[in-house]
C-alpha cells in the first residue's frame, strides 16, 4: 500500500538554516516525531558546502568565496564540496526511519531507491537519466546530480542537487584545485563531465517546471501521495538550535 510523505515545499534559505533544517526533521523522524518527509529548496546567498571530513584549508579559495559573498558551510554527510547556487540548482532531501523495509543496508541499494524520483523527474522533461553509483545521476554519462547520505539519531537523511544550470568557471575559482587544472582543457573537460538541464533541453527552463517535475517524480518513484506541510513547533525549535552550531566557525573549521 502507498505511504504518504509530508512534502515541505520549495523555499529558499541560507546554507546554515538549509542544514539545520534537514538535520532538525531527521532528529524528529528518528524520534518518531516527525513523519516520512521530502523537501525541496534552494539557497540564498550561494554557498560552498563541504563534506563532513573535508578541511576548509584544502578545498576552499577563501578571498574568492568572501569576494563574491558565498555562505560557508559543512554539511553531516560526507561525500565532496559542492558549489550549491541559488541560480543553478534546486536541492531536494528524502528522510525516513533508518528502519524502513524499503531502505536497504546496502549503500548502493539505498542510493539507487531514493534517487529515483530524480531519474523519474527527469524523464517527465524528456532527459533519460541512469543511476551511477555509488551517488550520481548522469545523463548520457555526464553527471547532472550528485547526493549524500547519512544515517542519525535512528534516521536516514539521503539529500542532493538538481542541476537546472551550472558555471565551472565560477566552481574552478572558488573550490581549491591544482593549477595544472585551471587550464582551458581542464576547464573544457570538466564542462564535458557535467551537464545541465538547460544545456540539455537547449532552453530556459524556469525554476517552477523543475520543480512540478521533481513533485511528480516522486510521487511516481515512491508510489505515494506528497501531504504539503510545514515543519512542526518541535522541530522549528531544534532548526534554531541546529542553525546556531552551522554557522559556527567551530563547525565550519572543524578539520
Amino acid at each position: 500500500m502507498p505511504k504518504d510523505f509530508r512534502f515541505l515545499d520549495l523555499k529558499v534559505n541560507d546554507a546554515y538554516t538549509n542544514m539545520a533544517v534537514d538535520e532538525a526533521i531527521t532528529k524528529a523522524r528518528g524520534e518518531g516525531k516527525a513523519p516520512d518527509t521530502l523537501r525541496f529548496y534552494m539557497w540564498k546567498p550561494s554557498a560552498v558546502t563541504l563534506g563532513y571530513f573535508q578541511s576548509v584549508e584544502d578545498e576552499v579559495n577563501l578571498e574568492v568565496l568572501e569576494r563574491f559573498g558565498f555562505n560557508l558551510n559543512r554539511r553531516i554527510s560526507g561525500g565532496g564540496a559542492v558549489l550549491n547556487s541559488e541560480t543553478g540548482e534546486i536541492t531536494y532531501s528524502v528522510i525516513l526511519r533508518e528502519d524502513d523495509p524499503r531502505v536497504s543496508t546496502d549503500p548502493v541499494e539505498s542510493y539507487h531507491l531514493l534517487c529515483q524520483g530524480i531519474i523519474e523527474a527527469l524523464d517527465l522533461l524528456g532527459i533519460k537519466a541512469d543511476f551511477k553509483p555509488i551517488n550520481d545521476i548522469v545523463v548520457a554519462g555526464k553527471k547532472i546530480s550528485g547526493n549524500a547520505q547519512i544515517r542519525r539519531y535512528g534516521a536516514v537523511l539521503h539529500h542532493g542537487t538538481l542541476l537546472v544550470d551550472f558555471d565551472v568557471r565560477h566552481m574552478f575559482g572558488i573550490l581549491k584545485i591544482s593549477k595544472e587544472k585551471l587550464s582551458d582543457k581542464m576547464i573544457q573537460q570538466a564542462e564535458d563531465r557535467v551537464t545541465t538541464i538547460r544545456r540539455l533541453l537547449g532552453r530556459p527552463i524556469g525554476f517552477p517546471e523543475v520543480r512540478d517535475a521533481l513533485e511528480e517524480g516522486y510521487m511516481r518513484a515512491f508510489d505515494a501521495k506528497l501531504i504539503k506541510s510545514e515543519l512542526t513547533t518541535y522541530e522549528e525549535g531544534l532548526v534554531k538550535q541546529f542553525r546556531a552550531r552551522y554557522a559556527s566557525k567551530e563547525w565550519i573549521y572543524r578539520r
